[in-house]
């Protein structure tokens, strides 16, 4: 990844991160907790593509695991994150931005659901069944529509920032291109003008050997003629 998207992801999970456990986490809603990190990988997700989807959850999903109160093993929610990230970046669009809101809030409403059932089965095989005692069709339902209401006051801004931050490699080629247009308008131009000039230099020294050579023939008869 540029150092530019590192930059921003970093800046943006962490914040996303201490809003969610600072403010988020202590509402004590029903259910499940809004989940911002999620939100902000799926942003940056759907504008850096799979590959960039996967760091980035991978990333945010290791300092969730490491930050507190976290009770589980570290590297299980950055293994969620990591898959979930990874397919979300692959339904980004090619130009990077969306036509409608109905396709980002598909991405998070599957993403919801599938991060609390990865996370659940995740946690089954390595023994934790919390998932169970709390009730996972609650969970799902909830962790589905707390991020429903959230993504849109979360996912177009980081989105938009994602994209304004981000260098765009179709407009460097395009800028690339004219440059080099225009520099090899001003080389062809400027060789145009030097071969002129120099072609004109040997027309006229061409035209003065000629004169010469006239005038000494010239001379020389006049010389024999006397």
């Amino acid at each position: 990844m540029r150092f530019n998207r590192i930059l921003l992801s970093a800046t943006l999970v962490v914040a996303a991160l201490v809003i969610q456990v600072s403010v988020l986490a202590r509402l004590h809603l029903p259910g499940a907790v809004p989940d911002l990190v999620l939100l902000t990988v799926l942003a940056l997700a759907l504008v850096y593509g799979h590959v960039g989807g996967a760091l980035v959850g991978f990333g945010a999903g290791l300092l969730s695991d490491l930050a507190p109160p976290a009770d589980h093993a570290a590297g299980r929610y950055a293994l969620v994150l990591c898959v979930i990230g990874y397919l979300a970046g692959l339904v980004k669009p090619e130009n990077g931005r969306l036509k409608s809101a109905t396709g980002p809030l598909a991405v998070v409403a599957v993403a919801a659901v599938g991060t609390t059932l990865l996370y659940a089965g995740v946690g089954a095989l390595v023994g934790d069944t919390a998932a169970r005692h709390v009730g996972l069709p609650s969970l799902l339902f909830t962790a589905a529509l707390y991020d429903l209401l959230l993504a849109p006051f979360v996912v177009p801004g980081i989105m938009a920032l994602a994209r304004r931050a981000d260098n765009d490699p179709l407009a460097e080629a395009g800028s690339a291109a004219k440059s080099a247009d225009i520099s090899s308008g001003w080389l062809s131009s400027g060789t145009g003008l030097r071969i002129g000039s120099q072609r004109g230099g040997l027309g006229g020294l061409k035209v003065k050997a000629a004169r010469a050579r006239t005038a000494r023939a010239g001379r020389i008869k006049g010389v024999k003629r006397l």
